[in-house]
């Protein structure tokens, strides 16, 4: 995650200095919050006609109510004169589902994104930190390029740090001043100039300079931290994952050229298949709980006869299973494509294994090799077959397709979310989100990015549209398909609930009568 805060600057520290660490802490710690505290904390509902749920963004106002307001410097800056209307209205929201029926409720809204009329930080107060943490991902130096551009030219904030080595960087002052000249190339380069790392959150020492890590859940941490000592900070995520695994918004920086990359790992297993006997290419992508990236580079390359992601359970051996489709696409084709997210059959392969689970430094599980593991699998049983001889090509691509430049749409996605997080930070918004839900920017609250992982509805059409491309079979049985339609449903129904002691809405009929929607 790629997070900026920004903060103002008390009497007598120089620009671009890090804020005296000690000072930071000398505001008196209030008592420790109860629980419902910090759950009426975090959810800012607004209530409207016909089921109309604003789920609004904290604002520094919330708890210093007496906050001076400010002209928005873009009103005189000449690059926007020609603008018809620049400046957001304070009631613009953004829906969370645009697909309803007729007598279904408006539903949940997000604060749309954008920048105001008055700002809460006068620009020569301002210290503005930036900071990367976490894994790395396609279109991170962007981000940090058009935040630190974004501060200079149009809000005028010329003490902007950039945070070295993830979380740690903030009490071992590792910093680097940044300015648009030193920043002016690095979206040209892959990884992140400012240096990445897993753990190392320790709120105590951070909570006057922000940054976030890559599930968001350390910025929510420090956010609420800030609002507990009272201190004047917005605290401003954006989402980095290249699983696009983050819930409720579109999509998150990065996933294109993820994808885009990923093509070029599935041709290259593609000819080597094709050009030996019984030619197998076997191609290992990124998606720890999530398979979206080797969902959509299947359905990009149509070279794949078989896509394996970690919410659609697979087996090995007898009718129906992995080998006995291998063989007979073999037999087909003469060769085949496979590619296999990384976290796919890792209860396979820990059960024939006796593996013990073990995380990294920021919580995440271990994960086992399943391409080296599968590859073997497929070797060892063709060795059973006589006059059946394979060549198989492993291919593993995972770090490749993380650290490469960004492509041109993400680049220019990376330049819209910057924007719109240096907008709200400087209107005083705060423990928010920026990213875009159904095509529009938004703030959308911590708690609704870090409540759970988006994962690949496999009872949905777009995992249908991605095996009929590869004619693969789902390798799932009867009960598993209908445990999984009810599992849905239930996810579909609790997600559509209107406020409470209103009627519930229509089910799709689709699911309701278990005919199957068009692809």
């Amino acid at each position: 995650m790629e997070a900026v805060g920004v903060a103002p600057a008390p009497a007598g520290v120089p620009e671009k200095k890090l804020l005296d660490l000690k000072e930071s802490l000398k505001a008196a710690p209030a008592p420790a919050p109860s629980m419902a505290a910090k759950w009426a904390m975090k959810k800012k509902l607004v209530g409207g006609d016909a089921g109309y749920v604003l789920e609004d963004v904290p604002h520094l106002t919330d708890y210093l109510p007496e906050l001076p307001t400010y002209p928005n410097p873009l009103q005189d800056n000449p690059a926007y004169s020609v603008v018809k209307q620049y400046f957001v209205n304070t009631d613009d929201t953004v829906t969370q589902k645009i697909v309803v029926h007729k007598t279904s409720a408006r539903g949940t809204h997000f604060r749309r994104a954008g920048p105001r009329q008055r700002v809460f930080f006068q620009s020569d107060e301002v210290n503005a930190a930036i900071v990367t943490c976490g894994g790395l991902c396609p279109g991170l130096n962007t981000v940090i390029r058009e935040l630190v551009c974004g501060l200079y030219d149009m809000y005028g904030v010329t003490s902007v740090v950039g945070i070295e080595g993830g979380y740690k960087g903030f009490y071992s002052r590792n910093t680097v001043p940044l300015t648009p000249k030193s920043v002016n190339d690095i979206h040209k380069r892959g990884g992140t100039v400012l240096g990445t790392s897993r753990g190392g959150h320790d709120t105590g020492k951070i909570v006057y300079i922000i940054g976030g890590d890559g599930t968001q859940k350390g910025a929510s941490v420090i956010y609420e931290e800030v609002r507990r000592r009272g201190l004047k900070c917005s605290v401003v995520g954006v989402p980095k994952t290249i699983d696009n695994d983050i819930a409720v918004i579109d999509k998150s920086f990065g996933f294109d050229t993820a994808v885009e990359e990923a093509q070029r790992a599935i041709n290259a297993a593609h000819v080597e298949a094709e050009s030996a006997e019984n030619g197998i290419g076997v191609v290992k992508l990124m998606g720890r709980n999530s398979g979206f990236i080797a969902m959509y580079a299947t359905l990009a390359s149509r070279d794949v006869d078989c896509c394996l992601i970690p919410e659609s359970p697979f087996y090995l051996e007898g009718k129906g299973g992995l080998l006995e489709f291998i063989e007979k696409r073999l037999k087909d084709n003469g060769h085949m494509v496979i590619v296999v997210a990384e976290g796919a059959g890792q209860d396979l392969i820990a059960k024939s294994m006796n593996f013990v689970d073990t995380q990294d430094a920021s919580g995440n599980k271990l994960l086992l090799d399943v391409g080296l593991w599968l590859s073997q699998k497929i070797k060892d049983h063709f060795k059973k077959k006589r006059n059946f001889p394979i060549t198989l090509k492993y291919i593993d691509p995972t770090y490749m397709i993380r650290a490469v430049r960004s492509n041109a749409s993400d680049n220019v996605y990376c330049t819209l979310l910057a924007h719109s997080a240096l907008h709200g930070a400087m209107a005083g918004y705060t423990g928010f989100t920026v990213a875009p839900v159904n095509g529009r920017h938004a703030y959308i609250p911590f708690y609704r990015i870090t409540e759970k992982q988006n994962k690949v509805v496999i009872t949905d059409r777009m995992w249908a549209r991605v095996l009929c491309s590869t004619n693969q079979p789902c390798f799932l049985s009867h009960e598993d398909v209908e445990h999984l339609k009810h599992d849905d449903d239930e996810h579909h129904l609790h997600n559509t609930q209107l406020l409470e002691g209103e009627s519930s809405p229509v089910k799709d009929s689709s699911k309701c009568n278990g005919t199957a929607a068009p692809v």
